[in-house]
């Protein structure tokens, strides 16, 4: 982690919906620290338009967000990690690549947009709620105090983050 900026992240199954959100949320508040990607282990090959027009509501910058497969980072050569996040429950259960550099994971599930998307407002409820656990662990996580603690230590505070209970969010 002696770059600049760290590297993180975020999976999910589809990549088009709560892994887009977490990567621009990231690059919106830390982009001087940190640098988002997110990817999926099965792409969906396109990014949710409501994802898309709520994020541009909160005046979240959406430009480049594509769905993509998370082989684009397990590559030799690619972008080395710092930090690895799953956002999905399914993603986080399944056997992911090898990341070179050997990034901290944690897991921070939370509740799939796509599963509602035939209830429209239970689907823009599902976004907002998202967005809303989303951009609070993230606030958390920027505001960790990585230089000063061991990886050991940043390990579980990132997991830590994850497990925190949506009421104290």
């Amino acid at each position: 982690m002696a770059n600049n900026k760290l590297n993180v992240l975020f999976l999910c199954t589809g990549n088009s919906a709560r892994s887009i959100m977490a990567e621009s949320i990231l690059n919106h508040t830390a982009k001087d620290r940190f640098r988002g990607f997110s990817a999926g282990s099965y792409p969906s090959g396109k990014v949710n338009p409501m994802v898309l027009d709520f994020l541009k509501e909160q005046r979240i910058p959406t430009e480049g967000a594509r769905s993509k497969s998370w082989d684009e980072f397990a590559a030799p050569n690619e972008t080395e990690l710092d930090f690895v996040i799953t956002v999905c429950d399914n993603a986080a259960g399944e056997a992911c690549p090898v990341w070179p550099g050997q990034p901290i994971t944690a897991h921070w599930g939370v509740e799939d947009p796509a599963q509602f998307m035939e209830d429209t407002e239970k689907a823009r409820k599902v976004v907002h709620d998202v967005y809303h656990v989303l951009n609070r662990r993230i606030q958390l996580f920027v505001n960790l105090p990585a230089s000063s603690l061991d990886r050991l230590a940043l390990s579980q505070a990132v997991r830590d983050i994850g497990e925190q209970k949506l009421a104290r969010l």
